[in-house]
């Protein structure tokens, strides 16, 4: 049977399908736990949950490597945040899975990818972890490798995961050639969400969203600056920040593939050369645009 086109995701459908208030307190808005980070790369999870707390997330921790977490407590005071042990390399070591469940416990919303390293180390961590979760989970970059070899392994829950896979990470989940999977992308996200039941964010040129049953939108993924360091972090902590206040996964997952792409037509025409520390500024101004109108 010839599968339905995706729907095209324009200014009509999202007036039609408004995200939930982030009215209330900052508990009533959900809490975001952002899982990632090295050594080397503390940045990533500094932009994720920049960008949760700048779409409406009312709270937002932050798990990453002993050695860099006094410096994201600094640059992002608005977070809780917890150092985790970490391997010789840099890597988040298996050792800090206990801690980070503990945390979880308190979550709405787990964010875990952002910034790892490598993904043996990743796989091994959140072998630890994702069995054991019980909120909604946002699997990004190297934390799908977790889904390699063991596709199943988010269907404890169904209906509460969103997976936001590059071009590199939907060929590894599907143990493909890269080449092979740009042939047809949307055929691709259409497999990895059949296969793990879970909502899937993926693409390239296009970004395509599919529910586990097939139904399907795309959205053009804007200028190809928005391809720069940290951008995808920034989209995967957006996510995770509008599942917080309240949205589906495919609900969040649409509202943030068009507002990433707004933000970098938006950062085009302002800013030539911006940097995905300024996209995570450009999204929440073109949201309260939206809203606004």
């Amino acid at each position: 049977m010839t599968e339905e086109r995706p729907v095209h995701v324009d200014d009509g459908l999202l007036r039609g399908w408004r995200l939930p208030e982030p009215g209330g307190d900052k508990s009533d808005r959900g809490t975001v736990l952002v899982v990632g980070g090295s050594r080397q790369t503390p940045g990533a999870v500094l932009l994720a949950a920049e960008a949760a707390l700048r779409v409406g997330a009312g709270k937002v921790q932050v798990a990453t490597a002993a050695d860099t977490a006094a410096a994201v407590g600094a640059a992002l005071p608005e977070a809780f945040v917890e150092g985790l042990p970490v391997l010789h390399d840099g890597d988040l070591a298996v050792a800090g899975a206990d801690r980070v469940l503990e945390l979880a416990s308190g979550a709405d919303v787990v964010l875990f990818g952002p910034g790892l390293g490598h993904p043996q180390s990743a796989n091994l961590l959140a072998a630890q972890i994702v069995p054991h979760l019980d909120s909604q989970l946002v699997l990004d970059a190297l934390g799908t490798a977790y889904l390699t070899g063991r596709l199943d392994g988010v269907r404890h829950l169904t209906g509460r995961v969103l997976l936001t896979p590059n071009v590199t990470e939907l060929a590894a989940l599907l143990e493909m050639e890269e080449d092979d999977v740009s042939e047809d992308e949307l055929d691709a996200v259409r497999t990895v969400a059949d296969t793990t039941d879970a909502v899937v964010l993926g693409g390239g040129e296009v970004s395509y969203v599919v529910r586990p049953d097939a139904e399907s939108w795309s959205c053009d993924s804007g200028p190809s600056t928005l391809a720069t360091a940290g951008s995808g972090d920034v989209k995967a902590g957006a996510a995770a920040g509008l599942l917080a206040r309240g949205a589906a996964p495919e609900q969040a997952a649409v509202w943030t593939a068009w507002l990433h792409a707004r933000a970098g037509e938006l950062l085009l025409d302002l800013q030539p050369g911006f940097l995905a520390r300024d996209v995570v500024r450009a999204v929440p101004r073109v949201l309260h645009r939206f809203e606004s109108a």
